[in-house]
């Protein structure tokens, strides 16, 4: 049996998404090409980076913190993103709980975003187990998004509730992804230009491949599945859509 295209994200139905990651990087290992797609649309995104990243180098914290806030905002920039938000919870040891799912709630309220993209919580990925810090970034942000529309969930908040209409999470081939975005051209190339924007942090990393060599190759691997050259995929849930019932016959 032939496998099924990937259908396009419904990119006319929201104008503004709000990424959440644990770290300066996270979006540009391969997300940022769909970003950058959207922002040359005039789809507005903005960044929530939980951690300032300074565990992620031998340099001191403080002057690694720096340095990684620095490149982020070089990459954002790669991307058209203007908007970058960055918080203090403690890299390497960040903890899922009611102060994370707070922070993160307080953005969804104030940037309003039809779109929040988050990341995986699963343990285990096809590449390994994942690190801590990305697990407990996607659990709270699972939360936080129906924090942000309770009225009664931190009610002390300055801004009002807010709905968030769909939940993203980068997605594989074969691997539960529902929607893809085509990055064939320029999306891709300044997606590659963003990663390439943390080179001081990439030079610590032992051999680390090029960006220009790995980011296309899996966006090509992504692109078969969407029937285009280069894609991004992702788990799309449409969070205001009826719920799905089985139909199977009941007898």
């Amino acid at each position: 049996m032939t496998a099924m295209t990937l259908p396009a994200l419904p990119e006319e139905s929201f104008q503004r998404v709000l990424c959440v990651v644990a770290h300066p990087d996270d979006m540009e290992y391969g997300t940022s090409s769909a970003v950058a797609r959207w922002t040359a649309r005039g789809i507005e995104v903005g960044y929530l980076l939980l951690t300032r990243g300074e565990a992620g180098m031998p340099n001191p914290p403080e002057e690694t913190a720096r340095l990684r806030v620095a490149e982020q905002r070089a990459a954002c920039a790669a991307v058209g993103v203007e908007h970058l938000t960055v918080l203090e919870h403690p890299d390497g040891v960040l903890v899922y709980g009611l102060d994370l799912r707070r922070d993160i709630c307080h953005e969804i309220r104030r940037f309003k975003p039809d779109v929040v993209l988050g990341t995986a919580y699963d343990v285990e990925t096809p590449y390994g187990f994942d690190q801590a810090d990305h697990r407990a970034a996607g659990l709270a942000t699972l939360d936080a998004i129906r924090d942000a529309g309770n009225q009664w969930v931190f009610p002390e908040e300055d801004h009002e509730p807010h709905d968030v209409r769909w939940y993203l999470v980068p997605g594989m081939p074969g691997s539960g992804a529902t929607h893809g975005v085509d990055v064939t051209g320029e999306p891709l190339r300044r997606g590659v230009a963003s990663l390439e924007a943390h080179g001081e942090y990439l030079a610590a990393l032992p051999q680390h491949p090029a960006p220009a060599d790995f980011i296309p190759q899996f966006a090509a691997m992504s692109g078969k599945a969407m029937g285009v050259e280069h894609a991004v995929l992702f788990r799309a849930y449409d969070l205001q859509a009826p719920p799905e019932f089985g139909t199977g016959d009941e007898g």
